[in-house]
C-alpha cells in the first residue's frame, strides 16, 4: 500500500503541526456548531483517549498517520454526538421522489461509444469485505464465481480487454481494509505479467466505541483486531486522499473514477455513461435501477429541499418504513456504481465539506473469558452514495438491471454460475434466449456456506426457463437437472431429497424424502 504518512495538507498550519488548539486535533475544530454539556464531556473524554492511543505508537511516521486517522474519526464521533443531541432525524415532510432532471434515463444517453475519454478514467473496486457471510476465509473478492475465476480475476480480465481493445491504460484501484490488505497484496502478484496497472490503498481503521462509556474499545494502537473496524465505503474520499493515490491518479491525467462493489459482476465500464459524465459536466453520477419486490430495502435517491440525496432504510423513521419500501413512490434504488470527478473529490476533502449521514451500527465483541458478558459496541459508518449532495450537478442515471448483478449469497452464486450467463472478456452476458429478467432463487440454510453449496450441487442445473426456485432442507442435485417455471423443493426435517441426474422439474412442488443409494 502506498502511504503518505504526513498529516494531510488541509489539516496543517505553516509549521506542519495539526490545526486546532488541542494536541492532535485537526479538522473537527470548526464543527463545534451545536454542543451541550454532556456532548462536550463525551467529546473531550474521547479526545483524551485518542491522544493516549496515539502515544502508544512509537515510530514517528506511523504516529503521524495514526493521528490523522484518529482526527478524522474524532470529527465523525463529534458529528455523531451533535446529531444525537439535536435529535437529527430526517424531516419526512421534506422528502419527495426525485425531480425529472435528477434522474436521467440510460436509454436517452448518446450511444456512440466514444472512447476518447477512457484516458481520463480509473476503475476503483471496494475490496474491504470478507467472505465470512458465505462461509469463506479471506477477502470476498477471491471467492470463485465462474469457470475457476474469482471476482478479482473477472475484473482484471475486463480491464485488460478494455486496455487491449482501445489501446489505453485504465488503472485498476482497490480499496482494501485492514481485514483484506495482506491477502490481497499476495493475490495480486499473479497479475504482474498482465496488461494492467494495479494500485491499492487502505480504508481507515477506526476504533470501535464502547456503548456504555462512549470511549474507544482499544487500549493501545496495536490492540486486538476485534477492537477496530473499517468505517464503511463513505470513507473512500478521505482514504483516497490521505493515501496519496488521489494525487498519483491526477498526475497520470485521470479525472474520473468509476467505483463499485467488488461483488457486483454487472459493474463494467460503460462508455455511454462516461461520455455523459464528461459532457454534462457532472461531478458525481449514481447508477440507479428500477426497484423490484426484492430490492425494497435498498437505498434510494430522493429530492430533499431541491437537492438530490441518498436515503437509506436505516435513516427512515419507523412509521414511514412501508412508504420507503413502496415501489410507486420511490421507483429506483442505488446500485452503488458511482462515477466521480477526482478534482471535485480533492476540493471537497480539502475544504472539509464532507458531512455524510452517519449510520450507527451496533455490534458485540465476544468476551475474553467464559462466563463474562459480550461487550456491546457501536461503530460509526458512512456510505459513498450519501456524498451525492456535496457534488455539483450530481444526479442519477437509471440503468438496465444487467448493471446490478451482486453475489451476496449462494443463491446469487447459483445464478451467476448457471447456463443463463455466458462469459465474454470477464463480463457475464445473459443468454439472448432468456425471456424477461433473472429468476428468483432462494436456497435455504443448508446452502449458506460455499462448501455446502458445492457439496449439494455438484453441477449447476439448467435454469434458462426458470422463474422461481425455493429449496429448503437437505437437498442434493444430480448432474444435468433442468428446472423450469416455478419449482419448490422442501426436504422435511431429518430427511433428505436427492434429485436424480437428468431430472426435468417444471412447475412442481417436491416434498418429503427421496434417497438415491448406489448399490
Amino acid at each position: 500500500m502506498a502511504t503518505k504518512s504526513a498529516i494531510p495538507s488541509h489539516l496543517k498550519n505553516e509549521n506542519g503541526a495539526s490545526v486546532g488548539a488541542e494536541k492532535h486535533h485537526g479538522k473537527s475544530q470548526s464543527h463545534v456548531a451545536f454542543e451541550n454539556t454532556s456532548t462536550s464531556v463525551a467529546a473531550s473524554q474521547m479526545r483524551n483517549a485518542l491522544n493516549n492511543l496515539a502515544d502508544t505508537v512509537k515510530d514517528p511516521k506511523d504516529k503521524k498517520r495514526f493521528e490523522t486517522e484518529m482526527d478524522n474519526f474524532f470529527a465523525l464521533f463529534r458529528r455523531y454526538l451533535n446529531d444525537k443531541a439535536k435529535g437529527n432525524e430526517i424531516d419526512w415532510s421534506k422528502i419527495s421522489p426525485p425531480k425529472p432532471e435528477q434522474v436521467v434515463e440510460y436509454n436517452s444517453l448518446a450511444n456512440n461509444e466514444s472512447v476518447e475519454f477512457l484516458s481520463k478514467l480509473a476503475v476503483l473496486k471496494l475490496n474491504g469485505g470478507l467472505g465470512t457471510s458465505m462461509g469463506c476465509v479471506g477477502p470476498k473478492s477471491v471467492i470463485e464465481v465462474r469457470d475457476g475465476m474469482s471476482f478479482l480475476d473477472l475484473s482484471v480480465r475486463q480491464i485488460e480487454y478494455l486496455n487491449r481493445t482501445y489501446d489505453v491504460n485504465v488503472p485498476f484501484v482497490l480499496m482494501n481494509s485492514f481485514n483484506t490488505d495482506v491477502d490481497t497484496a499476495n493475490i495480486i502478484k499473479k497479475y504482474e505479467g498482465h496488461n494492467i496497472d494495479i494500485m491499492t490503498f487502505n480504508q481507515s481503521k477506526y476504533p470501535r466505541i464502547l456503548k456504555d462509556s462512549n470511549l474507544p474499545a482499544p487500549k493501545s494502537a496495536d490492540s486486538q483486531i476485534s477492537d477496530w473496524y473499517p468505517p464503511g465505503h463513505g470513507d473512500v474520499f478521505e482514504s483516497l486522499y490521505n493515501s496519496g493515490i488521489l494525487d498519483k491518479l491526477l498526475e497520470r491525467g485521470v479525472e474520473i473514477v468509476f467505483l463499485s462493489n467488488a461483488d457486483n459482476l454487472g459493474a463494467v465500464v460503460d462508455l455511454n455513461i462516461l461520455q455523459h459524465m464528461v459532457e454534462s459536466r457532472s461531478e458525481y453520477i449514481m447508477e440507479l435501477t428500477d426497484k423490484t419486490k426484492a430490492d425494497v430495502k435498498g437505498g434510494t435517491i430522493i429530492d430533499y429541499e431541491g437537492q438530490a440525496r441518498l436515503l437509506e432504510i436505516a435513516q427512515v423513521p419507523k412509521q414511514y418504513v412501508n412508504e420507503f419500501k413502496s415501489i410507486k413512490k420511490f421507483k429506483y434504488f442505488n446500485t452503488n456504481n458511482i462515477w466521480m470527478n477526482l478534482r471535485a473529490v480533492k476540493r471537497i476533502v480539502e475544504s472539509n465539506e464532507l458531512a455524510m449521514e452517519i449510520i450507527p451500527n451496533g455490534k458485540t465483541i465476544p468476551a475474553d473469558k467464559k462466563g463474562e458478558a459480550d461487550i456491546s459496541i457501536v461503530q460509526l459508518e458512512t456510505a459513498v452514495g450519501a456524498a451525492i449532495r456535496h457534488f455539483n450537478n450530481a444526479h442519477g442515471v437509471n440503468v438496465p438491471r444487467r448493471r446490478f448483478l451482486p453475489v451476496k449469497t449462494c443463491s446469487d452464486l447459483m445464478l451467476v454460475k448457471s447456463d443463463l450467463y455466458a462469459l465474454k472478456h470477464g463480463q457475464l452476458v445473459m443468454d439472448t434466449n432468456r425471456f424477461g429478467g433473472a429468476p428468483l432463487i432462494k436456497l435455504g440454510n443448508d446452502f449458506k456456506k460455499v462448501s455446502n453449496f458445492q457439496a449439494r450441487i455438484s453441477s449447476i442445473p439448467k435454469i434458462l426457463e426458470l422463474d422461481h426456485l425455493t429449496v429448503t432442507g437437505a437437498v442434493n442435485f444430480g448432474r444435468g437437472v433442468v428446472l423450469k417455471g416455478t419449482v419448490i423443493i422442501v426436504a422435511t426435517e431429518g430427511s433428505t431429497i436427492d434429485i436424480p441426474p437428468g431430472s426435468i422439474l417444471e412447475n412442481v412442488v417436491v416434498q418429503g424424502s427421496l434417497r438415491l443409494l448406489e448399490h
